[in-house]
């Protein structure tokens, strides 16, 4: 009669294999704690074998000695030559974290953009205010074009501005030009024929 996987205990990590699960089932059943130790190391040696890219990493016997109590559901009696992790630290969640909520007047713009026009606005009027001014305006007009395809109008952005700046910022159009972004066309999938 066949055995199938599907009909067999579900491997602890998958990555090792039936045989080295198989291994450490029988290692489980030895009762003296000698024959079990030497099983064990030998264990080691054959993952060691299926992880020949890892032997450079300091912490990698660890990892497998940590992997042979998993694989062996924290019942393996041998004597480890690391702390044996603990079955509890692998069950722990992360701690949440928080995630401010803050009020972003236009989400399409993102909080990254206010905070630009805030230290824009608290700069005093010369050369690298109005540059960063520009590369603000710039930006925002790109970050539009991805929410409207149909094409921006710069006079669009300038009101923008000045509503983030709360009136610090004031462009009028003859003063400043932005950049014509032209829509990339997708690429259709097919193939050209050569001729």
């Amino acid at each position: 009669m066949l055995r199938y996987n599907t009909q067999l205990e579900r491997l602890k990590l998958p990555e090792y294999g039936r045989n080295i699960q198989n291994m450490v089932e029988h290692c489980l059943t030895l009762t003296d704690r000698d024959e079990r130790n030497a099983c064990a190391r030998s264990i080691i040696e054959a993952m060691i074998r299926l992880t020949p890219q890892a032997k450079n990493d300091p912490d990698h016997t660890r990892k497998l000695w940590d992997h042979l109590a998993i694989i062996s559901d924290f019942r393996l009696d041998i004597d480890y030559p690391f702390d044996q992790v603990e079955k509890d630290t692998l069950q722990s969640t992360p701690e949440r974290v928080a995630y401010g909520l803050q009020n972003i007047r236009y989400r399409h713009y993102g909080k990254s953009v206010e905070r630009l026009v805030a230290t824009a606005s608290a700069m005093e009027p010369g050369q690298e205010r109005d540059t960063l001014v520009r590369l603000i305006a710039n930006h925002m007009k790109k970050l539009m074009l991805e929410v409207n395809c149909d094409g921006v109008d710069d006079m669009k952005i300038f009101k923008d501005l000045a509503e983030l700046s709360h009136g610090e910022i004031r462009i009028h159009p003859e003063e400043m030009r932005l950049h014509e972004f032209k829509a990339v066309q997708q690429p259709t999938g097919k193939k050209r024929r050569k001729r």
